[in-house]
């Protein structure tokens, strides 16, 4: 009996001492902070992070702030309060964290920005973002190629789009996409008849999809009552979306009345099903997986005390230092080629896009 007893007990302790290793893995927490429900991306890149962290045995606490700007700073002071080891902050603008950001500092804990870069602060870490200035390339891109302009087909009428001025982001895309428009422009081959240019103009504050439906009504009715318009530079799918309900609503979309040529961005799902029924021409596919990736090999680094890998130390000056930064590549989608990419990529199932 007493041998029994032995050997349960010894196997006891060798379930113990195979199980607490296990029980010891989670490495501290890591703090998400995203910046809103309302865009699908957003939610892929919060379910991304959380399911990558956790199987490389951290705790996460993930918040969305509604895009409301002292929701997440109380979010964030409740995460240092709470001692995340590091925050991953999707900013919603990118210019009110610099007193969370010192409390984060004072405490030892590290940053990542991520997908947005976050200004105005010495305290941001590390960047993690797409080549946002390649995006805009991309998006102009589709347009002129969707026109002929390359084989000079033209004059067009073209309306600007740009997304909200709090975020960083939207620059870079409106400044990479006005330079491969910029020339069709000045040439005359593009014609912007609002005269509306620049992003103190153009902006749409919080990439709001009604405040860009609301405009492109007031464009359609003071510039294209007697005039087609023929493309759109959309910087984001939900925008896109408006764009394209308002078009429609004066008679756009007919044989007669093709929409014109619509940009967008994030591969979202309404807006490729657009794609698909041949109403939005082409969007910008940011696979959240692999930031999601970057980022949690950033988050290991920085918790083994060693340098996170980046490929970018010139180009996101935060207005107090360059931040280093992880860039990946977009990639554009349209008609052609959405299968291969968002399908046989495994983003997306068929079924999702029917």
């Amino acid at each position: 009996m007493k041998s029994i007893i032995s050997l349960m007990a010894a196997a006891a302790f060798g379930v113990a001492s195979f199980v607490m290793p296990a029980m010891a893995a989670d490495k501290g927490t890591v703090g998400i902070a995203m910046p809103t429900k309302s865009s699908a991306r957003w939610i892929d890149d919060g379910n991304n992070i959380v399911k990558q962290l956790q199987e490389a045995g951290y705790s996460t606490d993930l918040q969305y702030a509604d895009d409301d700007i002292p929701n997440q700073l109380s979010q964030i002071e409740n995460m240092v309060t709470k001692g995340a080891k590091v925050l991953v902050i999707a900013a919603i603008d990118g210019t009110t964290l610099s007193d969370v950001l010192q409390k984060a500092h004072d405490a030892g804990i590290k940053v990542i920005a991520y997908d947005r870069l976050i200004r105005d602060s010495a305290n941001v870490d590390y960047y993690a973002t797409f080549d946002n200035f390649k995006v805009g390339v991309l998006q102009a891109t589709s347009i002129v190629d969707a026109l002929g302009l390359k084989d000079g087909k033209g004059p067009f009428n073209i309306e600007l789009f740009g997304g909200s001025p709090d975020d960083n982001n939207a620059f870079f895309f409106y400044d990479g996409a006005m330079s491969v428009l910029q020339p069709y422009i000045d040439s005359g081959k593009l014609v912007v008849k609002s005269g509306q240019t620049g992003m103190d103009k153009v902006g749409t504050l919080r990439w709001d999809a009604a405040t860009a439906q609301a405009r492109m009504d007031n464009l359609l009715s003071a510039n294209y009552t007697d005039a087609k318009v023929n493309a759109v530079l959309s910087p984001y799918d939900g925008l896109s979306i408006g764009i394209i309900s308002s078009l429609k609503g004066v008679g756009y979309g007919t044989p007669d009345q093709p929409l014109p040529v619509v940009s967008g961005q994030d591969a979202e799902v309404p807006s490729v099903k657009s794609i698909i029924a041949g109403e939005q021409h082409s969007t910008i596919f940011k696979d959240t997986r692999d930031l999601a990736k970057v980022t949690v090999g950033m988050v290991n680094a920085l918790m083994e005390g060693k340098e996170p890998e980046v490929n970018d130390t010139k180009t996101y000056d935060n207005g107090v230092k360059v931040v280093p930064s992880y860039l990946l590549t977009p990639v554009a989608v349209d008609k052609t080629n959405y299968e291969k990419i968002l399908v046989e990529g495994g983003y997306y199932k068929a079924d999702q896009l029917k």
